[in-house]
């Protein structure tokens, strides 16, 4: 039995979503056990049998629509769009699913209020700096005031040591960005990615945001960590319309 995180949001009955862990499947270490990526070095028949295994336990009406992330801005409409190289994937299809891949970065969800649209985005710290948030909202069609969001696992501020550079970006884009940045030695800041996803989707009218409590880097158990450990595996973020 895989073991998943439900979002704890408002989101309409029409809509259904979660988040998995590293618990449940059958990669070994150091991809063990419930690793769902296909390009991190795992054996592709374990991966597949963690994937089969995610649409049994969950009953997905379809094949997730899985995405070549690269730390980009590009947002799809899955059922619209063949080149599947992006950072958000939108669908307006009952039964489409949408979905991204963590290992720190956020996977946030996005949905309206009236449960006919909805957007899995990947969000790392250059994806979120360059606007891969906006991109999404603007594959959508609803407006910012009619959507709600949740952002998921991913690592915390305690845990996420950058660099000036890295400030010093968000700071060119997000007029108040430097308020989510605590010193921690000379040249160096704990960013609060969390934070700042929240701060741009507020920016953007999308007022209704729920936050998951869970840190990928110091839960070791439950989730997996590019930052603890570089060759590992991938969570999985799911939503879509029944």
């Amino acid at each position: 039995m895989i073991e998943i995180i439900q979002p704890q949001w408002p989101a309409p009955a029409s809509v259904s979503a979660c988040c998995t862990t590293r618990q449940g499947g059958v990669s070994e270490s150091p991809f063990d056990s419930f690793n769902l990526a296909l390009h991190v070095g795992d054996d592709e028949a374990r991966v597949r049998q963690n994937r089969q295994a995610l649409s049994d336990q969950l009953q997905l009406p379809a094949e997730p629509g899985w995405i070549n992330q690269t730390h980009g801005i590009r947002a799809v409409v899955l059922e619209q769009d063949s080149g599947r190289d992006a950072d958000a994937a939108v669908t307006r299809e009952p039964g489409q699913v949408a979905v991204v891949m963590t290992a720190d970065c956020l996977p946030i969800l996005i949905c309206n209020r009236a449960g006919t649209e909805v957007a899995a985005v990947h969000a790392g710290w250059r994806g979120l700096q360059a606007g891969v948030i906006p991109a999404a909202l603007a594959a959508m069609q609803t407006a910012g005031d009619q959507l709600m969001a949740w952002i998921g696992p991913g690592i915390s501020q305690a845990c996420f040591e950058v660099g000036d550079e890295v400030r010093a970006a968000f700071a060119d884009t997000i007029a108040d960005a430097p308020n989510y940045f605590i010193p921690h030695g000379p040249g160096h800041w704990l960013c609060d990615l969390a934070g700042l996803a929240e701060r741009v989707l507020n920016l953007h009218g999308v007022s209704q945001v729920s936050l998951d409590p869970h840190c990928s880097y110091r839960d070791a158990e439950l989730f997996y960590s590019y930052r603890r450990a570089t060759t590992t595996g991938r969570m999985a973020t799911l939503i879509w319309i029944n």
